[in-house]
């Protein structure tokens, strides 16, 4: 088992529902190829360097996890025809500096996924001005 990093680029039209609907048909390809998904990081929509069929903004989504090298093929082969994503990149990390980077970067994301909302309430004064004539 080798750890990667998949980015992939979604078109911005697409609904909440819909983004959430190709997400999890993206994790289920990889893990009916063997993946364990290590963490997952939602980046959000962000203006393109360049245009890309004609959308000048992409939703990014980064995948961090561990397969075997054959499922890196069938995986880049479903997203290349699924129309819906318009740019990905996988990366392996190999050696030992590079893996270390792999699972610093699982830990953060894990560690901001587990952590509790924090809820600030402000408390709003009211002063009473009473005016007398």
């Amino acid at each position: 088992m080798r750890h990667y990093e998949l980015l992939v680029v979604v078109k911005p039209t697409l609904t909440v529902e819909e983004l959430q609907a190709k997400l999890g048909f993206l994790k289920e390809i990889l893990e009916k190829n063997g993946a364990v998904i290590a963490a997952t990081l939602d980046m959000g929509t962000r203006k393109l360097a360049y245009q890309i069929d004609k959308f000048e903004r992409g939703t990014y989504v980064v995948f961090y996890f561990t397969a075997p090298t054959a499922a890196i093929a069938e995986v880049e082969r479903l997203i290349r025809i699924t129309e819906e994503f318009i740019r990905f990149m996988t990366v392996k990390f190999e050696n030992q500096k590079e893996l270390r980077f792999w699972n610093k970067q699982v830990e953060k994301i894990t560690k901001k996924s587990d952590a509790p909302a924090v809820v600030e309430t402000k408390e709003i004064v009211e002063d009473t001005v009473t005016t007398e004539a």
